[in-house]
């Protein structure tokens, strides 16, 4: 059975909107509240990763599982091409397999990361029949199911789901869930120009609002700003090097800029951090947020579209967005969201 995006979406309980960054319970109402959503969402998790693991066959299991203290659980990888990504594929599951899967996708998602989640499985048909890009078996069901150790409710377990341009990661601790990073929703082309889907956009902000805000950036704050003549033409987060990149504190502090520059960004920043999440990670993403320094926080600027590509950066305490248009390939985008401290959990595991 195909993963169409009728099925996508009629499978399982799609998340409704996040709740945005002003309309949050305050103080240690919020945080109570928060972490027991978040334990509630966990469970979740864990029943369905549960419901799915029990319907597999034994070469099925062994392909989706791996150890919690391996290797593989930080190697995330969005950049795959049409290559399959460890674990199990939805092209190797039956139907009843993959409804199973794919309910399991949406208990962390809001129906907005959802739908993006959905398209950019959608762009890989899309890259095959319109584009020739990639091999001829190349299709929207070469996604991936990874879990790493076992879905428990006392202890620690993670899972992922994982193909081209999109890597969700979430780790577990006795049913709460600790973490949902690092995180990519990336694109090509982001507006489909042509075919059956011609008009589809994907990541409708993060281009937009990134440039909108550089765009109005004037004086010293576009000079402190403008970190790279040319852009570096890719994301610099690559596996591991997170830490790396964020510490480079490049760009201009927010606290800088004016109100509605100021309020632009934390929209942008809104649109990576809890905007694609289920409301109780959405309000945990944010109660984390409220504890940065915002007026610190930095945004950095690469290329003038001299070559076909841009570059943009965001980074504070715990946060880094990274965001780049690929050199020549202005519909090509790569995205990536890292809470730096608590990445895979690492801040309590």
């Amino acid at each position: 059975m195909p993963v169409d995006r009728r099925t996508l979406l009629t499978t399982g309980a799609a998340a409704g909107l996040s709740a945005g960054l002003s309309t949050l319970i305050p103080g240690a109402a919020q945080a109570e509240a928060t972490s027991a959503g978040a334990k509630a969402t966990g469970a979740l998790m864990r029943e369905r990763a549960n419901a799915l693991l029990s319907a597999l066959d034994e070469d099925q299991r062994d392909a989706a599982l791996f150890p919690f203290d391996g290797r593989a659980r930080k190697a995330w990888n969005f950049m795959l091409g049409a290559r399959r990504a460890p674990g199990l594929a939805l092209e190797q599951m039956d139907p009843a397999q993959k409804n199973l899967a794919l309910d399991l996708l949406t208990s962390g998602t809001s129906q907005l990361g959802l739908e993006k989640a959905m398209n950019i499985m959608l762009q890989q048909d899309i890259l095959r029949d319109e584009w020739g890009k990639g091999s001829p078996d190349r299709n929207r069901e070469r996604f991936c199911v990874q879990i790493y150790g076992t879905p428990v409710s006392t202890g620690a377990w993670s899972w992922r789901w994982e193909g081209h341009h999109l890597s969700l990661t979430f780790t577990l601790r006795d049913d709460e869930v600790i973490s949902a990073t690092p995180s990519s929703f990336s694109s090509e082309p982001n507006t489909v120009p042509s075919g059956p889907h011609q008009g589809l956009v994907v990541l409708k902000e993060e281009e937009v609002l990134g440039r909108q805000l550089f765009s109005d950036l004037d004086g010293a704050s576009r000079r402190h700003a403008l970190v790279w003549e040319r852009s570096p033409g890719n994301i610099q987060s690559n596996r591991g090097a997170e830490d790396q990149v964020a510490a480079e504190a490049a760009g201009v502090p927010l606290g800088d800029l004016t109100q509605a520059q100021s309020d632009m960004a934390e929209r942008l920043i809104e649109v990576y951090t809890s905007e694609v999440l289920p409301p109780p990670l959405a309000g945990q993403q944010t109660a984390r947020l409220q504890g940065e320094d915002m007026a610190a926080m930095r945004f950095a600027w690469g290329g003038a579209d001299l070559d076909g590509s841009i570059y943009y950066r965001l980074t504070g305490t715990d946060l880094l967005i990274e965001f780049a248009s690929l050199v020549n390939q202005p519909l090509h985008l790569h995205a990536v969201f890292h809470d730096t401290k608590r990445n895979f959990g690492a801040h309590l595991i």
